[in-house]
């Protein structure tokens, strides 16, 4: 999993819309990825501990009819917070990448490199 330190912030980034259980945030992760992106229980419990141990997510037993409680988590204030505070950290990063892998960046005035005098000389 190339992403495993992004996994919090992707989980903050499902839990936006809606309470979700584990299995149902792993399965919307891959879903609205479009299967590119795939995340093992393994290393989705952990996260969601840590996030709650952070105060970013917290977490409630919801009774079934019929089958097991499930344990839903959803978005405190703090992660929230701490999810717009990372989406603008990643736009930055995302449009910096993308700048450099921009095939017209060297035709762009912004993105010359200028050479000191003495290099030239």
């Amino acid at each position: 999993m190339a992403f495993k330190k992004d996994l919090p912030l992707l989980v903050l980034g499902i839990l936006q819309d809606e309470g979700l259980h584990g299995y149902e945030i792993a399965k919307r992760i891959r879903d609205v990825s479009e299967k590119s992106l795939d995340v093992a229980e393994g290393r989705l419990y952990p996260a969601l501990h840590k996030l709650e141990l952070d105060g970013l997510i917290q977490a409630e037993w919801i009774e079934q009819d019929a089958r097991p409680a499930r344990k839903v988590y959803s978005l405190t204030e703090a992660g929230q917070s701490e999810l717009s505070k990372q989406r603008k950290a990643w736009r930055a990063f995302a449009d910096s990448v993308d700048t450099i892998l921009s095939p017209d960046r060297l035709t762009k005035p912004s993105s010359i490199v200028r050479l000191p005098s003495w290099w030239l000389a």
